[in-house]
């Protein structure tokens, strides 16, 4: 198998390059940059001989676990008896398993490396976040993907090693389960462990952020935002690139800018921290950087009282080339306003990765967002693709006949819509991930594809998934508060409004009332709202805690309405006899007319419950 760069190639021990002369750290870089790029082509151009040693060397390494010998593979590796023997399987087929080793046991279930925590999903089962197990080895992959992404820039944009990245990263708050195991997101994973830490203490030219480790680590979401702002403005020049992980993050820190540069510049022009930042550890990294700077304070002073914010990231930070976020997806929402605050600079999205997997890389990142592709590295996991063309619709269970259809990295086609299953080394085999891909091209014989969406999602802002499902479940639960007025929900729909920051859902309602109605209080709506929230999953409503995701409003429409948006989707092609209400809308037609029928509206009047971990894990110590 190809060998992986190493990340810190030529770099000594101290942190510190082989030789302090610039034009020898200039080489050093091109030189690790172009092992990097050797080792991408070496992998595409070897695809299906590196992915066959791939599941050889995990069905070797977990020959003996409890998972494989239910399933009677008896310690063979080889492709075919694996495809012919495994099923296909989602979460639920493995949560019983997953809530064994979650519960303590430590027997080789689904690995026989020890699983050291678990990763959670933004997608839930049964309201709750989903449980990726992972072991150590993981997050050597994981740095693996993040060292190439900047030898691929450097080909389209020179000299980022020159100046800084003004990055937002946070964590979230973890959870440990019932037998003692971390669970936590991948990225707070990421950002805590000692491969992030060692780069961002200046091993990495490329991981220079004018964020210090200390503010991306404070779980104060304010404290942390404005710190990171603070350092970011204070090193403005130095700053060449910016970014978060999603549209929605970087939104909402340019929003927080709106709200907060007075304090911003006070703490500029003076060198003083705002009392509001308490925690000790990010008050000392800021005073490290933070010097008075009145000059400073009053341009940006004068380039947020102007009237308009068009292109006020490249008039705080001129120097910026390009914004790093994730565009594709439902983030493809937020493109017109970044594009606003960017002036039209360059949107970036690098990477494909999720908690089950690190997938790929974008090869082209200086590409329209809309023509964004990714391609997968083979050495990640072992991949296989569900068509979709020969399904019956995006369900959750396959029969025989159809897990024989699936198809290996290099035999997918061209135009082709496939769900991706992945096999991997933490102990997932088969699994579905539920993203929807198209094949988009190749880089010599691995695939690139675009994302298409995720399977069953309607509503999403942030790192949220609402299913329709889930999302009639709580639709019911928040309409059960109208029976006493006599009134019922007749019809509704959804849709995602991302106009407002955060962005936050709204459900346009039709109520019916009894010939003696009595006007239901605006009260009345609020708890609606409200019950319809604390019915969401444990990520929606972290989101709402944590300000991500904005308070849920009802729309109630004209007796009526309805009717109006069916007769405009029969004039649009549809048919009468296959017609059903949708229960998310994104077409901007139908929303202005939902919007125009609309009579009143109402607000969630309070964040609804939540805490870290499971419903389950509630009464466990979870610092």
């Amino acid at each position: 198998m190809p060998e992986a760069p190493s990340h810190y190639l030529c770099i000594k021990p101290n942190g510190k390059l082989d030789d302090d002369d610039g034009a020898s750290n200039t080489s050093i870089i091109k030189h690790n940059n172009k092992k990097a790029l050797k080792y991408i082509e070496d992998v595409t151009s070897n695809t299906d001989e590196v992915q066959k040693r791939v599941l050889a060397e995990i069905l070797s390494s977990s020959a003996h676990v409890e998972y494989l010998q239910r399933h009677g593979l008896e310690g063979r590796r080889d492709r075919d008896t694996f495809k012919k023997i495994m099923p296909v399987v989602t979460y639920e087929d493995l949560k019983p398993d997953i809530d064994r080793v979650a519960n303590g046991d430590t027997s080789p279930i689904l690995c026989s490396k020890p699983i050291s925590e678990f990763l959670t999903s933004s997608g839930t089962s049964g309201g709750e976040r989903k449980l990726m197990p992972t072991i150590e080895d993981e997050l050597e992959r994981r740095s693996l993907l993040y060292s190439l992404l900047m030898p691929v820039m450097d080909q389209f944009v020179s000299g980022l090693d020159k100046g800084k990245g003004m990055y937002f990263l946070f964590i979230k708050s973890e959870a440990k389960t019932p037998g003692g195991l971390l669970a936590r997101p991948v990225l707070t994973s990421y950002y805590k462990s000692s491969h992030f830490k060692d780069k961002t203490h200046g091993f990495d030219p490329y991981t220079n952020y004018t964020s210090p480790i200390e503010t991306i680590l404070c779980l104060d979401s304010y404290q942390s935002m404005y710190s990171q702002m603070l350092c970011g403005l204070f090193q403005n020049e130095q700053v060449l690139r910016v970014g978060a992980v999603f549209a929605s993050g970087f939104i909402r820190a340019i929003k927080f800018l709106e709200k907060h540069w007075i304090s911003l510049c006070h703490d500029i022009r003076n060198g003083t921290i705002d009392p509001e930042i308490t925690d000790p550890s990010v008050r000392e990294a800021i005073m490290k950087i933070l010097k008075p700077n009145p000059k400073l304070a009053d341009f940006i002073e004068f380039e947020c009282n102007k009237g308009s914010w068009k292109g006020i990231i490249t008039r705080l930070w001129p120097n910026t080339k390009y914004v790093d976020v994730i565009v594709t997806g439902t983030m493809s929402q937020y493109i017109p306003i970044l594009d606003y605050y960017s002036n039209g600079l360059p949107l970036v999205c690098t990477m494909y990765a999720s908690s089950e997997c690190y997938f790929g890389l974008n090869l082209n990142p200086l590409c329209d967002p809309s023509e964004v592709s990714y391609t997968l590295i083979p050495t990640m996991a072992y991949f296989e693709f569900l068509p979709l063309n020969k399904m019956k619709g995006h369900v959750n269970s396959i029969s025989h006949p159809e897990q024989e259809r699936l198809v290996d990295l290099v035999d997918v086609e061209l135009g082709q819509e496939y769900e991706l299953v992945v096999t991997t080394y933490a102990g997932l085999y088969r699994y579905r991930v539920g993203d929807i891909l198209r094949v988009a091209g190749f880089k010599n014989k691995a695939p690139q594809f675009n994302f298409i969406c995720r399977k069953n999602v309607v509503l999403s802002i942030d790192s949220d998934k609402t299913d329709e499902v889930e999302l009639q479940n709580a639709v019911k639960n928040g309409a059960n508060h109208l029976a006493q007025f006599g009134a019922s929900l007749t019809e509704y729909t959804s849709c995602a409004n991302t106009s407002t920051i955060p962005g936050h859902y709204v459900l346009y309602w039709e109520i019916s009332m009894n010939n003696d109605q009595t006007p239901i209080p605006g009260s009345v709506f609020e708890e609606c709202c409200y019950a319809v929230e604390g019915s969401l999953n444990s990520v929606y409503r972290q989101g709402r805690v944590s300000e991500s995701i904005g308070p849920l409003e009802i729309k109630i429409v004209e007796n009526g309405t309805f009717d109006k948006l069916m007769d405009f989707a029969l004039s649009q092609g549809a048919s009468i006899n296959q017609y059903k209400t949708p229960r998310c809308v994104k077409y901007a037609p139908i929303v202005e007319l939902l919007d125009s029928k609309t009579v009143s509206n109402f607000f969630s009047p309070k964040c609804p419950q939540w805490v870290p971990g499971h419903k389950k894990w509630c009464t466990l110590d979870l610092k």
